[in-house]
């Protein structure tokens, strides 16, 4: 299998996974959604919030194909244009830091090194625009319980649970921590240190220098090198 990572464009928005196409988990305030008698298309928020990224911020996205098949997609950007990100207990984001909202690997690619290839090319984008950190919200899979939650779980979850998405076309999708957050193994699997701590919602850091960038060049020259000796091996040939 061949695996591509190309930065997200305004003419490339077509190309993003279904799920994170119409996801507006973390670009659309949870109490304005919840305030709005008729929610608006999913699909038009999320491409107007993209289009505004891209406009004011720049590359905001990075997409996986494996194949010429959809296969994944990272996106990232200012705390200050994602209005959830104001919402966890472990908030603020520090603000030398780019956010990294959505990290996800499509079915049936998620064995694969999809992910961390995403990640590879997220940190090379920003290494490259001087940005010094990035950070994520990841989540922690709550143990069993049969306890009561507290008042104070029940009132966070309510604020950072999305509201209901209204219309028949938006009632086969809905949104949930579960299925719009990075886990926060697997960041810290991939370098990510917690700087706040909490049970359900910690927030995690990548620190970004140029090592980062220079190993993944010294890595891809490598790799190069190793392809292009295979096709230049001479083929022996056995004579009796």
């Amino acid at each position: 299998m061949s695996t591509s990572v190309t930065a997200l464009t305004l003419g490339g928005l077509d190309k993003l996974p279904a799920h994170a196409r119409r996801c507006v988990f973390w670009e659309i305030d949870p109490a304005v959604a919840a305030d709005s008698r008729e929610y608006s298309d999913p699909v038009f928020e999320k491409e107007a919030w993209l289009s505004t990224v891209l406009l004011e911020w720049g590359s905001c996205g990075q997409v996986a194909a494996i194949d010429d098949n959809i296969a994944g997609c990272a996106l990232y950007s200012p705390p200050s244009a994602v209005p959830r990100a104001g919402l966890f207990p472990t908030s603020p984001v520090s603000p030398d830091a780019v956010l990294l909202t959505t990290l996800r690997a499509e079915f049936p690619y998620q064995d694969t090194d999809v992910a961390h290839q995403l990640v590879q090319a997220v940190v090379s984008d920003l290494i490259r625009r001087g940005v010094r950190a990035i950070e994520s919200f990841g989540l922690r899979q709550d143990p069993p319980s049969t306890a009561m939650p507290d008042l104070g779980s029940l009132m966070l979850m309510e604020r950072i649970a999305p509201a209901r998405l209204r219309g028949n076309a938006a009632q086969a999708f809905e949104c949930s921590p579960e299925s719009c957050m990075i886990d926060a193994d697997f960041l810290e699997e991939v370098g990510f240190k917690v700087v706040a701590a909490h049970h359900r919602f910690p927030r995690l850091r990548l620190e970004l220098d140029r090592d980062h960038l220079w190993k993944e060049d010294v890595e891809r020259a490598l790799d190069q090198l190793l392809a292009a000796a295979a096709q230049e091996a001479p083929t022996r040939v056995c004579t009796f």
